[in-house]
């Protein structure tokens, strides 16, 4: 359901109750407007307000912030028909995080008191995100059983989620430098380290946020909290049946080092999460002698694995699983081959390597790009060393070229234009 609770918008500073009955009523207004784009310019006045009263917490400001038109578009969805206050009183609370008016109304009137749970947990929440480790022990000295409670937004998350800085309100996504000390103070209070957040199908624990998630990792404490979390008894993985190995989740959402750690302690590894982790001795154990798969290992699990091993850099992975038949058409679930993946990390060698098996070129992904077209966009967007020699060896094999391809790159541009002409000469 829109929207995701991690991407609602923040409260303002001194959220006020008869201040939000008043935009419910004005958002009625707008649903009933004969002017088009009256939701919108709405939305996009709210937004920008609480970009203005919450500067910190709310980064984009202009009229082209994503979330002004994810919201005006649910908004019209809902009141397009009923131009109902208890509707637009409904969607506001979405926006907020809330899962009715009601649940949102408690919240906000629980704020005017600093006494009260809601007010400790949103003052916690701030503390822990910020690393004000000083003002967390005040807190729970006061008030011993708040490390225990759960935030009233949708998401339920206790304190010890924040520490992961994911599948929380996306404004309290920050890792501060002494997170293992913030959530020391957390576990030594009493924390349930194994408490599940109601995010990602409500399946999250603490340490697969943290497993998962890129501000940890950026913050360079991503392994450290791992390890503390496994210290204090954290589960790996979920019972049998719910999810996927936390090894290939991690590899899923880049997080390669993390897949390590975890795979290098005991964490449960199939087929994909032994070649995206590089571990050739536990891809062998998949195989029979006559290059077969064992069973219970599929060809899902190849294909993806494979695409991992290529992404993440793992030559002799790749040159194993090669040397067995896997299918170098097949993609992920987003269409991506094992080339595409190759060339997004940037690794020449093993684009080379799939180049001399013939891998496809114009095989297009889930957005529609080509292997080219993939080099090319990620030279601009994550580029890597190797991309312009990537690209050179992409065009030598005899990757088609749209003549709308442009990068800025002056060597790569001129490969491009180089390549066109000539294609433009061989019809």
């Amino acid at each position: 359901m829109y929207p995701n609770p991690q991407d609602v918008l923040p409260l303002p500073p001194r959220p006020n109750l008869e201040q939000y009955k008043k935009l419910a009523k004005e958002l009625v207004r707008a649903s009933q407007s004969t002017h088009r784009e009256a939701i919108h310019s709405w939305a996009s006045l709210w937004v920008k307000n609480l970009a203005r009263l919450k500067d910190r917490s709310t980064t984009r400001k202009t009229a082209d912030d994503p979330r002004i038109h994810a919201f005006a578009e649910f908004a019209q969805r809902k009141l397009s028909k009923t131009h109902s206050l208890t509707d637009a009183q409904w969607v506001i609370a979405r926006a907020q995080g809330f899962s009715s008016w009601p649940k949102l109304a408690k919240h906000i009137a629980a704020l005017t008191s600093a006494a009260s749970e809601i007010a400790q947990f949103e003052a916690a929440s701030e503390a822990i995100v910020a690393g004000d480790a000083s003002r967390l022990r005040r807190l729970l000295a006061d008030n011993p059983g708040l490390v225990r409670a759960r935030s009233s937004r949708e998401h339920r998350a206790a304190l010890l989620h924040y520490i992961s800085a994911n599948g929380v309100e996306s404004y309290r996504q920050r890792t501060p430098k002494n997170a293992v000390e913030i959530a020391r103070i957390l576990l030594k209070a009493g924390a349930e380290v194994d408490a599940e957040a109601e995010v990602y199908d409500g399946r999250s624990t603490t340490l697969s946020l943290v497993a998962t998630s890129v501000h940890p990792h950026r913050a360079g404490v991503q392994n450290e909290l791992i390890e503390l979390l496994l210290d204090h008894g954290a589960r790996i993985e979920l019972p049998q049946g719910r999810g996927d190995p936390m090894v290939n989740s991690c590899l899923a959402n880049g997080r390669p080092e993390a897949a390590r750690f975890l795979g290098n302690h005991s964490a449960r590894l199939d087929l994909t999460g032994a070649a995206g982790i590089g571990r050739l001795d536990a891809v062998q154990l998949f195989f029979q002698e006559n290059g077969d798969l064992k069973p219970g290992a599929t060809k899902q699990q190849l294909a993806q694995g494979f695409a991992y091993a290529c992404g993440y850099g793992h030559n002799e992975v790749v040159e194993f699983l090669l040397e067995r038949g896997v299918d170098l058409s097949a993609g992920t679930n987003m269409g991506q081959t094992g080339l595409h993946w190759a060339v997004m990390g940037g690794h020449l060698e093993i684009v080379k390597l799939l180049l001399a098996r013939r891998a496809p070129l114009e095989v297009k992904n889930g957005f529609g790009g080509t292997v080219l077209g993939q080099a090319l966009w990620s030279l601009v967007n994550d580029p890597r060393p190797d991309h312009p020699a990537i690209i050179e060896a992409l065009i030598a094999a005899g990757a088609k070229v749209d003549p709308k391809w442009h990068t800025g790159v002056s060597r790569v541009d001129g490969f491009l234009r180089a390549a066109e002409l000539a294609q433009v000469g061989q019809r």
